[in-house]
């Protein structure tokens, strides 16, 4: 057996047990809430399975390369992502400073929990409230409508707090009796549970509308705009850039394929978010609604169409305990990277580390409930800034500054056209790709005008 990775202290840094906890725990760090509705409604709105064949190659050409990056800096080094990317860095003979890779991409995902934790304690919330059939005699029609028993801040703050503490315990317990434990059950709930609903709905909704609007291919509708959202949609999707897999990846064996596994991650998440879209999308066309309507539709509109439904206070349920399955188990990758961090540089131990980076998430969620301008930003500076940028510098450290050797060492169970093929595209598209979604987002908040001008290009 490989020996372990030691951490900065001399400790052994604890492996996953097993290639299943491995993937059940990544592929839950991937799959959220995004999973849910936005790749669906995407999908549907931007030429079907013609979306879905951009978004494919997207994935494989962008988002697969910076991942199997991610998992081959952490599994080198078995530290933190800060302390993975300074290790290598000065293997390679090369300044410390290129640390700030890691720092950056845990600066993104501990930004990211804030607003996500607000938004994963409603989903909580409603799954309670539809089993006890609190949804009932709202109107479908209205998106807008908040929920009866969560009209005010208290009521927010009391559900994100519940869903903090939760994900704070488990990522204090540690890999093994925390981590691993609750995604090797969640997780195939969370497929059981999917298909299930996916099948309810296909059989009692609008099956053939859906079926439609996600997949009749419609190539004409195929502009720079769309390949563009598809290449974002497929970053985003697949959780680079957040220092999860660097992290995930300092726990994983030697003697795991790194191309394969990263494979698995990236197509379960995929197929999570189009059979996703056949579990909602039916009853939204059963029911005459917006498939644009967005958050609207998932905390708006479906809950009163659970309650018009026989037993749907089950299925309504059901939907929304999935969608918590999805909240915990990327809130849990987020938190265990800030406090691997703290851990390895700040010498806290392990539950201690957990309570003091969960906490301060918290605050920040607090902020976000009662100063609600603070969401949006916290999101910006998240989505469209430090995690491209995290990504983007991920992808030239890798590509770049670590010594090819290393890298070819980490991939060995790779083959020769296997690494020729990660090496050219993190080097050179990948960059490139991830360069254009920084700026994108960037344009949006600040409008320079690059929006504009693939807009018009699509026009024309």
């Amino acid at each position: 057996m490989a020996q372990a990775p030691t951490g900065a202290s001399g400790a052994a840094t604890p492996q996953w047990t097993s290639r299943f906890a491995f993937l059940m725990a990544a592929i839950g760090s991937a799959v959220g809430l995004g999973n849910l509705w936005r790749f669906p409604f995407q999908t549907g709105e931007n030429g079907g399975s013609a979306f879905v064949f951009v978004y494919l190659l997207c994935v494989i050409f962008v988002a697969y390369p910076i991942l199997m990056g991610e998992l081959a800096v952490g599994r080198h080094k078995g530290l933190s992502a800060v302390g993975s990317t300074i290790g290598l860095a000065r293997d390679a003979g090369k300044s410390s400073g290129w640390g700030v890779v890691g720092a950056v991409q845990v600066f993104a995902g501990f930004l990211i929990l804030p607003t996500y934790s607000v938004i994963a304690g409603q989903v909580m919330a409603y799954s309670l409230m539809a089993f006890l059939g609190e949804f009932s005699g709202r109107e479908a029609t209205d998106a807008a409508t908040v929920a009866p028993l969560y009209d005010g801040t208290l009521m927010a703050l009391f559900w994100q707090t519940l869903f903090m503490a939760v994900t704070i315990f488990i990522v204090a317990q540690g890999v093994h009796k925390g981590i691993e434990r609750v995604v090797t059950i969640l997780m195939p709930l969370f497929f059981v549970m999917l298909a299930g609903l996916s099948v309810y709905a296909l059989a009692t909704g609008a099956a053939a509308d859906a079926i439609g609007y996600l997949f009749a291919p419609r190539f004409s509708e195929i502009t720079p705009g769309v390949v563009l959202a598809a290449l974002g949609q497929a970053f985003f999707s697949i959780g680079v850039g957040g220092a999860i897999m660097i992290t995930y990846g300092a726990y994983l064996s030697r003697n795991e394929n790194i191309a394969s596994n990263a494979g698995v991650i990236a197509g379960a998440d995929t197929l999570v978010a189009i059979v996703a879209g056949l579990m909602i999308f039916p009853i939204v066309f059963a029911h005459d609604l917006d498939p644009a309507a967005g958050s609207g539709l998932i905390f708006g509109a479906l809950p009163a169409v659970f309650a018009g439904m026989p037993g749907g206070f089950i299925i309504g349920g059901a939907f929304f305990f999935l969608a918590y399955i999805a909240a915990l188990t990327s809130s849990i990758s987020l938190v265990l990277v800030a406090s691997a961090v703290g851990e390895e540089q700040f010498k806290w131990g392990r539950a201690r580390s957990a309570v003091i980076c969960g906490a301060a998430a918290w605050a920040l969620g607090a902020l976000a409930i009662f100063a609600t301008a603070t969401g949006p930003w916290f999101d910006f500076i998240a989505g469209s800034v430090a995690l491209p940028l995290g990504a983007l510098l991920l992808a030239i450290f890798a590509g770049w500054i670590v010594p090819r050797a290393t890298m070819r060492h980490e991939l060995a169970n790779a083959s020769d056209g296997m690494f020729r093929f990660w090496r050219f595209f993190i080097r050179y598209l990948a960059p490139i790709a991830v360069f254009l979604i920084l700026l994108l987002g960037l344009d949006a908040k600040f409008d320079f005008g690059l929006n504009a001008f693939i807009a018009g290009m699509a026009g024309g």
